[in-house]
């Protein structure tokens, strides 16, 4: 049994105290085995389960430990992607489907924390879309349409935004979206797993999955699960090299937290049209206090010089645009996969009649994640589920719209493999600064360098396991990430993000690494 801390260092989210989680010592037989502790793999696990279903669960950190601990909380049925888009997209039946979707993963949230006694302060709140500038508003109206033909009920157009920059901004109100804390969400959710008698096993890392069914599971500590289904819920898929990686781009997300009175803006869900987008909403402390959580300045992964300035433009926005922001308290990062047409991949992946994955959350993580739960646990039991072919991962979609971006998306990442061709970012090892990373060109090679306070050199080979792109040094976080596909790793070259299987490899034989 392993126990957990109660609360992250970075992020505002807190959880109470953790149930104690497995250890995995032999080889395990299970029926469906979840990879990844997330709100999509906690979710179908939890409806497998209360089905009936032998399930088990492994994570390569612990539950909340990635993106649904990085999140902003917003719950939302209010697409990002504009349901004027996925009119075009996908039809009105398709923009109807995908609207719904979202309204059923709230009330689905809603209903499992009544039903297990979750106390992680959700409540319903209304959600804005704002002009940006007076240019937006026919956007705004256009969208207003295209919503209403989706079906949201109370849906109103108006111009009554809280924030000193767009009080007179045109806007939509959507009604009945919601917030809560994530981290008490899962807590509480892996304690309902628990009583259900699902096993959860934490620092347990999946490396491979091979056969058709029965399927295999490799893990780093050397055992394997056999099971019938495997669900894929690590926010990008690691079993597939190519097909879903094409159909999405990873983008870094960034947040700051800010102290502010209760009640000084009115409680709600705001975001505007800029791209990339503001995202703004409160959480209560206590009674007199709340802090003001600010999101935006995404960029793709590996594809900035100066992370540390998006944090810099959040904070002068917000001092701007909403002058009652008191003190920053924590910021942080996210990442999120951007799908060319706009809707997550959930379902049966590629090729596999009994692996679900489920990847491209957007800007909608939370709620795609709970779609996921609803969606795989069907197909995983046999039952119709509506949003089937919607979200399937298999689906192709050749609207002038979604082949454009699945080009141009295509086409960056291609860009980013001329590093090979460029120089590094220092000349040589011994001039990789303290606390830093760099790039160094050695001979023919490139190599990952970081020199700790300790003055001790890191050195790994620069090139992502994944589809060999070559990694960037990001200095706002401390890790190595691919500019290509969105793998990120550690100093030390571990992994932290897929979709990559593995770390980077080792520069120099142990004691090998020349100044």
């Amino acid at each position: 049994m392993s126990k957990i801390p109660s609360m992250s260092p970075t992020k505002p989210w807190q959880a109470g105290e953790w149930p104690e989680f497995d250890n995995l010592t032999s080889n395990l037989l299970t029926e469906t085995l979840v990879i990844g502790a997330g709100i999509a793999g906690l979710t179908t696990a939890y409806m497998l389960a209360k089905s009936g279903h032998d399930v088990a669960i492994i994570d390569a950190s612990r539950p909340g430990a990635g993106e649904t601990g990085n999140t902003s909380a917003h719950l939302s049925s209010a697409l990002d992607e504009q349901f004027y888009k996925l009119e075009e997209l996908f039809g009105r039946e398709g923009s109807l489907l995908a609207a719904k979707s979202h309204r059923t993963a709230i009330d689905a949230i809603e209903a499992i924390c009544e039903q297990e006694k979750i106390e992680c302060q959700f409540e319903r709140v209304d959600g804005y879309l704002f002009a940006s500038s007076p240019k937006d508003d026919d956007m705004i109206t256009k969208e207003f349409d295209a919503a209403k033909r989706a079906g949201f009920p109370g849906l109103e157009m108006d111009s009554k935004i809280p924030f000193a920059g767009f009080r007179n901004a045109l806007a939509l109100r959507f009604p009945r979206q919601g917030q809560f804390q994530p981290i008490l969400y899962l807590e509480g959710l892996t304690r309902s797993l628990k009583r259900l008698g699902v096993k959860i096993y934490t620092q347990c890392e999946a490396t491979d999955i091979v056969g058709k069914t029965p399927l295999v599971v490799s893990l780093k500590n050397g055992y394997k699960i056999t099971a019938q289904n495997v669900v894929v819920a690590t926010n990008t898929p690691f079993n597939d090299r190519f097909a879903l990686h094409t159909k999405q781009a990873p983008y870094r997300t960034y947040i700051v937290s800010f102290e502010i009175a209760r009640d000084a803006i009115p409680k709600g869900l705001y975001w505007d049209t800029e791209d990339a987008y503001h995202y703004v909403r409160t959480q209560d402390l206590n009674a007199n206090q709340s802090l003001l959580i600010v999101g935006g300045e995404d960029h793709k992964v590996g594809q900035d010089d100066d992370p540390e300035k998006r944090w810099a433009k959040l904070e002068e926005w917000t001092r701007k645009n909403i002058p009652v922001a008191g003190a920053v308290v924590k910021r942080w990062s996210g990442q999120v996969n951007e799908p060319v047409d706009g809707l997550a991949f959930i379902g049966r992946n590629p090729g596999d009649e009994h692996v679900f994955v489920v990847t491209g959350d957007s800007g909608h993580g939370l709620t795609h994640g709970t779609i996921a739960g609803l969606i795989i646990s069907d197909l995983i039991i046999g039952n119709p589920n509506p949003w089937e072919s919607l979200y399937s991962p298999s689906r192709i979609n050749m609207h002038l719209g979604s082949v454009g971006e699945f080009f141009k998306e295509n086409l960056n990442v291609a860009l980013q493999y001329k590093d090979y061709f460029s120089p590094g970012d220092v000349a040589s090892l011994s001039d990789v600064p303290m606390g830093e990373g760099a790039i160094v060109r050695h001979g023919l090679r490139k190599i990952a360098a970081y020199r700790d306070h300790n003055n001790k050199l890191h050195c790994n080979s620069a090139v992502c396991p994944h589809l060999g792109g070559l990694v960037h040094w990001n200095r706002a976080e401390k890790t190595w990430d691919c500019p290509c596909h969105g793998s990120r790793f550690a100093i030390e070259g571990q992994v932290i993000n897929g979709p990559s299987k593995c770390g980077l490899k080792p520069a120099f034989k142990e004691g090998h690494a020349p100044e």
